[in-house]
């Protein structure tokens, strides 16, 4: 299937659910923001991934909502699951994943189809008045009878974004109520990219979080180049940043390390203020100090959980994990040496000479970084 129609139909659902969203306003109900479901269906298996919040999934399962002796109890177990810690609600929704699947409804032909938890990725608690939206992948085996599929669940779970990869035809795109049942979606092997496509794909979405994008990324990177205009310190810099987001970047998209964007974000404003402070008290011309590099570091590794959030939105591909992480990676460290080279040809090269530069340029510069991350900070620790 071509690749421009499955994303021209990709980004239709994604436009849709997010009207949705705001028609539906603040609302906390469960049933009014739909979940996002993506289908794969090849010639013997359907692999599902849905990222929708798992709480009410429970909640709904264990008591019937149609009792008026139960109905209360839905609201109350659904609220105390919220404050779970994400290994915690991940064990009870495998727990109670004999009893959810049966809520799930996936057929071939007139075969109801027995679903198979593969992964379940649960973000952290961060905002209890907002959803919680985890990611889930189901698979389930095909009859060798050749029939499509269709899926739909029960009319409490909500209202689903359905979007079909791969297929005979131009895939399936809808939004559906709770209840309904989508139109049959034809097998196909999906074509897959080729590992050069992916590379590059996963180059461009790296440059893209940098430039144009990643503003306060960008606002860190300048604040590493007006420290000084030798090669010597900028490299040691910009080595000490790549090293930490590196590793950090790798280490959450295996979900080793893990931290709350609530933390993460604020910080991230936090280090673009230390640095450009630093340039207008501490920096020198010809060398950069080893506590400066640590610090550095230090918040490199703040920045790669940052880039991490961004990567599993992307989502690395099933069996080409490295090749996408490694193809990002590559993409933030163009998008960062982008950045250094627009900054030395607009200032460092036809200003760098004059006596002027650090106080004409390097502390009015540094100073207007910190007065912006310093919004940044308030607003994120804030909002």
């Amino acid at each position: 299937m071509n690749n421009e129609v499955i994303s021209k139909q990709y980004a239709i659902l994604l436009f849709a659910c997010a009207v949705w969203f705001a028609l539906s306003g603040l609302a906390y109900s469960h049933q009014t923001e739909p979940a996002v479901v993506t289908v794969i269906v090849e010639s013997e298996q359907v692999e599902i991934t849905i990222r929708d919040a798992i709480e009410p999934m429970i909640a709904i399962t264990r008591v019937d909502p149609k009792s008026n002796a139960d109905a209360g109890r839905v609201n109350e177990i659904y609220q105390n699951l919220r404050y779970e810690e994400p290994e915690v609600l991940e064990s009870i929704f495998r727990d109670n994943w004999e009893m959810i699947s049966k809520q799930i409804n996936i057929f071939a032909g007139d075969t109801r189809l027995e679903l198979v938890l593969d992964t379940a990725i649960v973000p952290e608690i961060g905002d209890p008045k907002q959803l919680r939206f985890s990611t889930l992948t189901i698979k389930a085996t095909l009859p060798a009878d050749g029939t499509p599929v269709r899926l739909g669940w029960r009319t409490d779970f909500g209202p689903i974004g359905i979007h079909q990869l791969g297929g005979d035809g131009e895939g399936y795109t809808q939004i559906l109520q709770g209840g309904q049942v989508s139109e049959p979606m034809s097998r196909a092997v999906p074509v897959k990219e080729a590992a050069a496509t992916i590379f590059t794909r996963f180059i461009v979405a790296g440059f893209e979080h940098i430039v144009p994008k990643g503003t306060d990324h960008i606002l860190f990177v300048l604040g590493l180049f007006l420290f000084s205009l030798r090669l010597r310190p900028i490299l040691a810099q910009v080595t000490a940043f790549t090293l930490a987001h590196s590793v950090s970047l790798a280490l959450s998209s295996l979900n080793i390390v893990s931290m709350p964007a609530r933390i993460v974000e604020p910080l991230i404003a936090i280090s673009i203020v230390y640095v450009a402070i630093e340039n207008i008290f501490f920096a020198r011309k010809d060398r950069v100090s080893f506590a400066r590099v640590a610090v550095v570091f230090c918040f490199g590794l703040l920045h790669g959980l940052g880039f991490a959030s961004v990567l599993n939105d992307v989502g690395l591909p099933a069996g080409q994990f490295v090749l996408g992480l490694i193809g990002f990676n590559i993409g933030v460290e163009l998008g960062q040496l982008g950045v250094i080279l627009i900054a030395f040809l607009l200032l460092g090269l036809p200003f760098g000479r004059k006596h002027w530069y650090r106080a004409g340029i390097v502390i009015p510069a540094s100073a207007a970084i910190a007065a912006v991350g310093l919004w940044w900070t308030i607003e994120r620790v804030l909002g």
